[in-house]
């Protein structure tokens, strides 16, 4: 399975080749997006994009784990994270292709 990472840039072009639109003011789009995006889950809530999935920011609890190098116990702290829950249709799309 080859993979490959979609950029900002990437993104931008193919909305301005759905939409006729200047390159620039695309980018401008896509940038606008990832940041309300993130405003969004730095305020706590959670995005919903219908057919495509959830993105939430969950609350982790502090426990113990152990330093691979040194092998010493330490704590990891308390701390969030963003977690993705795929849609159905996303899924069944994904499991079709794997």
């Amino acid at each position: 399975m080859q993979t490959s990472n979609v950029t900002r840039k990437e993104l931008a072009e193919v909305v301005a080749g759905k939409l006729g639109y200047p390159l620039s003011s695309c980018s401008d789009i896509v940038d606008r997006l990832f940041n309300a995006m993130k405003a969004s889950m730095l305020d706590g809530s959670s995005i919903k994009l219908v057919h495509f999935g959830t993105f939430s920011v969950r609350d982790k609890k502090p426990r113990k784990g152990r330093n691979p190098r040194t092998g010493k116990a330490i704590t990891i702290q308390e701390r969030q994270i963003v977690s993705f829950r795929p849609s159905k249709q996303l899924r069944a799309r994904v499991n079709r292709q794997a």
